[in-house]
């Protein structure tokens, strides 16, 4: 039983670490894309990586709004605002994107590569699990 505990605190906390991988990772690769293609993909790389980190945050309160009202709860988010939240994400992408492509169109490819952070600090979390189970058995 405590070693089910264990494992049910230890994988709880995924989506705190992968908030951690993904500003870990931004800062890293931001150095990276700095080092190797020059200022303007780096910039356009971390408007990429800031959209990328709130789309994140704004996802797990979404889906926890959504929950909310699916179960009832006495503090549930009105659906407007859940809804308002969700086209809020894509409406900034689309944004930034434009942004970035009328001012400098080199650093729409840092932009785009930007968004894909959260896929990169996902395979991250993934990897950490398989070696915490396998290592120490959680």
């Amino acid at each position: 039983m405590a070693q089910a505990a264990t494992a049910e605190q230890f994988y709880s906390g995924a989506l705190h670490r992968i908030g951690y991988f993904m500003a870990a990772l931004a800062l890293l690769l931001a150095a990276v894309a700095w080092w190797r293609f020059g200022l303007r993909p780096t910039v356009g790389f971390g408007f990429g990586c800031g959209i990328a980190y709130l789309n994140f945050h704004w996802l797990k309160r979404v889906i926890a709004g959504f929950v909310d009202r699916a179960t009832g709860a006495a503090t549930s988010q009105s659906g407007t605002g859940i809804v308002f939240r969700f086209l809020l994400r894509y409406i900034l992408m689309a944004l930034g994107a434009y942004v970035i492509l009328t001012v400098s169109p080199a650093s729409l490819n840092g932009l785009l590569a930007g968004l894909f952070l959260p896929v990169a600090a996902i395979i991250c979390e993934a990897l950490y699990e398989l070696y915490a189970a396998l290592v120490r058995g959680v």
